[in-house]
């Protein structure tokens, strides 16, 4: 009982640290934007990307252990139902839309690691639509966990 709740809350809360990190991003990407020679910028967008590393991990450890770990419930009911397939739908659409910022932020690491200042610039806008739209889908999907963990069946 124990282990299964302790699980649970874990999943929440990196959804929880997930959310926080790729909001404060955003916002970190918009002060960018507005104010790119603010040397104080970068470290703190760096902070909210590093959190939200760290959170998707949490997220995918604790997710595999719940879906194929019996722990709480046989995978059978996780792979037959089509609300946990939304869900890894949703979750794989955000892995998709961080390859993008997840590479800018490695060659500004680089850069800075080298002394020099990265060149933000016209990527920005790009940057924080990609951040927006993670953002909405982190918000979706608890919805269809909620549906999926209640038995709700899509097809």
């Amino acid at each position: 009982m124990i282990a299964r709740a302790s699980l649970s809350a874990l999943h929440i809360l990196a959804l929880a640290l997930g959310f926080g990190a790729v909001f404060a991003r955003g916002l970190r990407l918009r002060d960018l934007r507005r104010a790119p020679a603010d040397a104080g910028i970068l470290p703190r967008l760096f902070q909210a990307d590093n959190a939200w590393g760290i959170a998707a991990l949490l997220w995918i450890a604790t997710g595999l252990a719940r879906a194929f770990g019996r722990i709480e419930k046989q995978p059978d009911f996780y792979l037959r139902n089509g609300f946990f397939w939304v869900k890894m739908g949703l979750f794989a659409l955000v892995f998709a839309l961080e390859i993008r910022p997840m590479m800018t932020f490695m060659r500004w690491r680089r850069e800075r690691a080298r002394g020099r200042e990265p060149v933000a610039g016209t990527n920005l806008d790009a940057l924080i639509t990609l951040n927006n739209a993670e953002v909405v889908i982190i918000v979706v999907i608890p919805f269809t966990a909620a549906l999926m963990a209640r038995g709700a069946w899509l097809f």
